[in-house]
């Protein structure tokens, strides 16, 4: 009887260290700035790659004590203008806050409202890449800076990335941790059941010729 009374209690608290566990622990954290200058000059020549919704994919984690759920946004628009090499090229992206999804549907319509994203008021976010270097954290190709404009913030955040040109299309993938408070995100969830600072970003970017 004891030794079934441990085992069950073993294998309990295994499950509440799984499920309490936080996903961004083993992410690189993006470091989070303020917005860096962006050039008023057009880019050089070069070639556009379009980016769409058909071909790229930005997902997420959020996390709290009890444990994570997954989202994405499903409508987002832009391009990359690549210039014979990503460092000198540039990212843009612009993402519909409403378009947010998640795995349960009333978290999906929390996180519209004010607590969160506030999409009624700041429908859209923004990416611009401003730097790009070669050479990145955990095995990345490059090092990406740029100004995200996130529930009407922007700063200037900094993540590795792996990018890969080929004749018809420039990948650039990349998973890291965000603070969402850097971003004016402050909502803290239920006394018993905070919700983590950190959320796990995922970009699966694909631009097309």
């Amino acid at each position: 009887m004891f030794r079934s009374t441990a085992i069950l209690t073993i294998l309990l608290t295994a499950l509440l260290v799984c499920s309490c566990s936080n996903p961004a622990t083993n992410q690189p954290k993006a470091v989070t700035s303020d917005a860096a200058p962006t050039s008023s000059s057009p880019t050089a020549a070069g070639e556009k790659y379009r980016i769409t919704p058909e071909t790229s994919k930005i997902t997420f984690v959020g996390s709290k004590v009890t444990g994570s759920h997954n989202g994405s946004f499903e409508k987002l628009s832009g391009t990359i203008d690549y210039n014979g090499k990503p460092e000198t090229s540039k990212v843009t992206i612009t993402i519909d806050a409403n378009s947010i999804t998640t795995d349960t549907p009333d978290l999906t319509k929390h996180l519209k409202t004010a607590d969160f994203f506030d999409v009624a008021k700041f429908p859209e976010a923004k990416f611009e890449s401003t730097e790009i270097k070669l050479g990145g954290e955990k095995g990345a190709t490059h090092t990406v800076t740029g100004n995200l404009t996130l529930h009407g913030v922007t700063k200037s955040i900094t993540f590795p990335a792996t990018i890969v040109v080929a004749p018809d299309a420039i990948t650039v993938d990349s998973t890291f941790a965000i603070n969402r408070k850097d971003f004016g995100i402050n909502f803290a969830g239920a006394s018993d059941n905070l919700i983590r600072d950190d959320v796990v970003l995922t970009l699966k970017i694909r631009g097309v010729k």
